[in-house]
């Protein structure tokens, strides 16, 4: 068996995106790792995906079928399927691919320095401009050099840090210890949302060292993933946010003893009423019937809703 067990979720459109993100894995400079494939009824047939692999690299992985679940159900049940002698899960978008060496950067930091939380840098194209490098945050933030080559540092207060802006974090960077994958799951009724962010606010939480690297770890797809393929016009995008709101509103929660993470969070917050109002405002101008039913359903959680209602209509009026 493998001290490292590869967590995928699938869910995909087109043929052979499942195949890059394999191929990545498997020209890893690491070679001790097994692959969990969880099939979350993707519309692309997996049987079609891993038919050209070879058969020594066939056997290496394993294939779980569900009903959709979501990104998060899917990491769930590829996490509730480790393989009792993995000291390590690492996770991988179906649309991303690894940079050669990030296991092997991972396995060495992580035992190194006694870590159960990992996350490396992550590269991108254009449209994922937000990403930002580990070393970035040395312009901004304290840290703790543990390494130079690559560089890998820790954060005392990761989670006030990442609060205010989580872009320099990424699941397909991300390698957790046994601590946490017996442990700590996805929220998968935020689907679509921040239920990543729920988990890594938990992972960090939960662990007794989180050491953050450098070097790149993946290269972020393209949106070819079609769990993200929303834009603001889809009568999807309102879900969303409110899904995105609610997991907002369970981490602030968890931080309501600490003042600055509250009010980072509250601030994120009012961005999801503030972009779900501007939705429906669009649907209005195409002469399209607001989507009453979630909406009441948010009011019902959220009773501010309604005050950034007046707020966006007093703002029309005064302009």
């Amino acid at each position: 068996m493998a001290k490292l067990t590869v967590a995928i979720p699938y869910y995909q459109k087109e043929p052979g995106i499942l195949r890059r993100a394999l191929a990545s894995v498997f020209e890893q400079t690491y070679t001790d790792f097994h692959i969990i494939v969880v099939d979350d009824q993707s519309p692309f047939s997996i049987d079609e995906e891993l038919a050209p692999l070879s058969e020594n690299r066939r056997e290496r992985i394993t294939v779980i079928r569900q009903p959709n679940a979501g990104p998060g159900g899917a990491r769930n049940t590829a996490l509730d399927n480790v393989p009792a002698d993995s000291e390590f899960v690492a996770f991988l978008d179906s649309d991303d691919i690894w940079t050669p060496d990030h296991l092997k950067n991972a396995y060495e930091a992580m035992t190194r320095f006694g870590a159960d939380c990992y996350w490396a840098s992550i590269t991108g194209g254009d449209a994922f401009y937000y990403h930002f490098g580990v070393a970035d945050l040395e312009k901004t933030e304290t840290v703790n050099r543990l390494q130079e080559k690559p560089l890998l540092i820790e954060i005392p207060e990761l989670s006030s840090v990442m609060l205010k802006n989580w872009s320099f974090l990424h699941l397909s960077c991300m390698v957790i210890g046994r601590k946490l994958f017996e442990t700590v799951r996805f929220d998968a009724r935020l689907r679509l949302a921040a239920e990543d962010v729920l988990f890594f606010c938990d992972c960090v939480q939960a662990s007794k060292r989180v050491v953050l690297c450098d070097a790149a770890g993946a290269v972020r797809g393209e949106g070819i993933n079609i769990f993200h393929g929303i834009d603001n016009d889809s009568p999807q995008f309102l879900k969303q946010q409110f899904n995105t709101w609610v997991a907002l509103d369970l981490l602030e929660g968890r931080f309501a003893q600490r003042s600055s993470e509250a009010d980072s969070i509250r601030s994120y917050k009012s961005t999801a009423r503030r972009q779900a109002l501007w939705s429906q405002a669009r649907r209005v101008r195409r002469r399209k019937l607001p989507q009453f039913d979630l909406l009441a359903k948010w009011v019902m959680r959220d009773p501010s809703l309604l005050r950034s209602v007046f707020e966006l209509a007093a703002g029309k009026i005064a302009r």
